[in-house]
């Protein structure tokens, strides 16, 4: 079986490997055919002046071409300043921002019922993240920060 499911870098930018194909899966199915592609900013602002008309870069856009198959487009440099607005790392951010784009093209618009979906998703991939275990990119890996005993 094809995967259905590719990602494209357009920019120079690491990009942590997070299970984007698990979650593909999950949120809109395995027929479904499905490319996150990681752009510039300048190249965001373009896309967004198109088809949103809004002159400025975003961190995410979704794009639904058919019943089952969509793109995801990503500006990294804009998810990476939006890190502390959203009190997230970098790969929390941006798992919460693929999600909230695969729930847009399932169809869902802004709503508390997608908020609830986001939630859902994001606890069941990315939770772990928030309670006591970090990024530690100088040790190529995640490390658990403990409690210090009183």
């Amino acid at each position: 079986m094809e995967d259905k499911f590719s990602i494209i870098n357009k920019t120079r930018n690491k990009i942590p490997s997070l299970p984007f194909s698990t979650i593909k899966n999950d949120i809109l199915g395995k027929n479904y055919s499905l490319s996150l592609a990681y752009i510039s900013k300048e190249e965001m602002r373009k896309i967004n002046k198109t088809y949103r008309n809004k002159n400025k870069a975003t961190n995410v856009l979704s794009f639904l071409l058919s019943k089952n198959s969509g793109e995801i487009l990503i500006c990294p440099v804009v998810v990476k300043t939006e890190t502390k607005k959203f009190d997230r790392n970098f790969a929390q951010l941006l798992g919460f921002l693929v999600i909230h784009g695969m729930l847009h093209l399932k169809g869902m618009e802004h709503s508390s019922r997608m908020e609830i979906a986001e939630k859902k998703y994001d606890q069941k991939y990315f939770y772990r993240n928030r309670h006591g275990v970090h990024d530690d990119e100088s040790r190529s890996g995640r490390i658990s920060k403990r409690r210090k005993k009183s």
